[in-house]
């Protein structure tokens, strides 16, 4: 059987605990870096990358290597710069777990939905659809989400005018634009 070096991966992202389920489908180079994969996840799930992650496959743990954070001795993280997207992700409906911010813990689930023969003039990495906006960073993780979206959209509710001030009134938690996504992409990912 004759493999391809470099392939292009479809992906599903869900952010997991959230129902209406809040999720991306997108197209990466399977030899993209999971730092390079990290970057695409903040901006398709429209996270600010204000705090740390983690890639975690099986038992292994990936991450950004900081001197400046002390890890548990009995902890392996493994430098994410030094693996690719087909390093975890190898055969179509496998899986990993992606968290951000380990104060709220949004787990996004990661799954392998189609490996694609790779094209040239295929702009990568490509959202090419999705469901609701994000929720803000700092809302407390799930339960924090829930009873912020209670209070945002209930006028009547006391907290409303100081959730309002708190988020900005541009949230809209049904709306997500894969082309003003697909913008963002190419300005951070396009090389000159």
């Amino acid at each position: 059987m004759v493999t391809s070096l470099r392939e292009i991966y479809q992906l599903k992202i869900q952010l997991n605990d959230i129902r209406p389920p809040i999720w991306r489908r997108l197209l990466i180079s399977s030899t993209s870096s999971l730092e390079d994969f990290h970057h695409t996840i903040q901006i398709v799930m429209g996270w600010t990358n204000s705090h740390l992650h983690q890639f975690v496959c099986g038992s292994s743990r990936y991450g950004n290597i900081d001197p400046e954070f002390d890890i548990d001795p009995g902890f392996t993280l493994h430098d994410e710069i030094n693996f690719r997207v087909k390093d975890l992700l190898k055969k179509e409906d496998d899986s990993i777990l992606y968290e951000y911010d380990f104060g709220d813990g949004w787990e996004h689930k990661i799954t392998l939905e189609k490996i694609l023969p790779y094209k040239k003039n295929q702009t990568l990495p490509f959202c090419i659809k999705g469901k609701r906006a994000c929720p803000p960073e700092e809302v407390g993780g799930v339960f924090g989400y829930f009873d912020f979206l209670e209070k945002w959209s209930n006028e009547a509710h006391p907290e409303y005018k100081d959730m309002r001030e708190w988020a900005g009134d541009h949230f809209e938690s049904e709306s997500f634009s894969p082309s003003e996504t697909n913008e963002i992409l190419r300005e951070v990912f396009t090389r000159t």
